[in-house]
């Protein structure tokens, strides 16, 4: 029994290193900007959001719940309920559609018009794992986004 004691330290030891919490993905772009429904009140947009997973290990990403602000106003909410797999120190793709709340982009419609760039943030969180343990990581962006009519 004393001899196990050793053994199993550095198993868990080991074990522990290899569990490193995840850290939150970094934005990098947003591309293919699609409008696929217009409506007064609410339209359906349709985009793809570039990140790099900074961790040095693989993910499987299982959710994202953020809201999204156009310069500090509420643009919509985006929800994704989808399992994707996200490789080790990598960029990758994250295709997204949400419903956008119109009243808060006509708020911002001529500062949009007029200025080639917006502030852009995303509240929320995302729920990431490695086999079969997950973690909600709470995440909070702003930048500067190009826009290009």
């Amino acid at each position: 029994m004393n001899r196990l004691l050793p053994f199993l330290a550095i198993v868990l030891s080991l074990s522990c290193y290899s569990c490193k919490k995840p850290t939150s993905f970094d934005y990098k772009d947003v591309k293919n900007i699609k409008v696929e429904s217009f409506g007064l009140s609410t339209s359906k947009v349709s985009m793809d959001l570039v990140f790099v997973n900074p961790n040095s290990f693989g993910l499987t990403l299982k959710n994202v719940d953020c809201d999204i602000y156009i310069d500090s106003n509420y643009l919509g909410k985006f929800v994704l309920d989808t399992m994707m797999s996200i490789p080790k120190a990598a960029e990758f793709t994250l295709p997204a559609s949400m419903q956008v709340d119109m009243k808060g982009l006509f708020k911002n419609s001529l500062s949009i018009l007029f200025n080639k760039e917006v502030t852009l943030g995303a509240k929320g969180t995302t729920r990431v794992g490695k086999g079969g343990f997950y973690v909600t990581i709470p995440f909070n962006y702003q930048g500067k986004q190009k826009i290009n009519f």
